[in-house]
């Protein structure tokens, strides 16, 4: 028989190929690599310009620079939503997971203290049922008749 899958492998089957491509971008950009190649780029990009090596494709104030950063924000903000979505839809069922759990260690809990407490009762009509019998030999007893 094969095991049940857990809620989180089931979640990743149902993500799409446009799914998975976004979390994956999303946490490559939420990366201190991404940050510091990002950084690097940019230092190069103004140096290249101010230093002028090569001729200045993109003089201060660096237009050409904002709109590649404009392009990068544009297609970012939806992949970084879309990845948000996904969590929160990953959340709700974890935390349903969470609940369900729950209510079957509950019943269990129930059903265990259940138990207990009918152990309990027969050990106490047990106990009871020896007291009496014990209590009905003391009293036969010549001992007990003669103080």
């Amino acid at each position: 028989m094969r095991p049940k899958k857990s809620w989180h492998a089931a979640h990743q089957e149902k993500l799409s190929g446009g799914g998975r491509v976004a979390d994956t971008v999303v946490r490559a950009m939420g990366s201190w690599t991404f940050i510091m190649i990002m950084s690097a780029l940019i230092v190069a990009w103004i140096a290249a310009n101010l230093i002028g090596a090569w001729e200045h494709w993109d003089p201060y104030p660096f237009i050409l620079l904002n709109l590649a950063f404009s392009a990068q924000a544009t297609y970012a903000a939806p992949l970084i939503m879309m990845s948000q979505n996904r969590q929160s839809e990953r959340d709700r069922e974890q935390a349903q997971h969470d609940y369900e759990t729950n209510l079957a260690a509950k019943a269990e809990i129930e059903e265990l203290i259940a138990t207990l407490s009918r152990i309990e009762v027969e050990k106490l009509d047990t106990l009871h049922i020896l007291i009496n019998a014990l209590s009905a030999k003391l009293d036969a007893s010549p001992a007990a008749a003669h103080p």
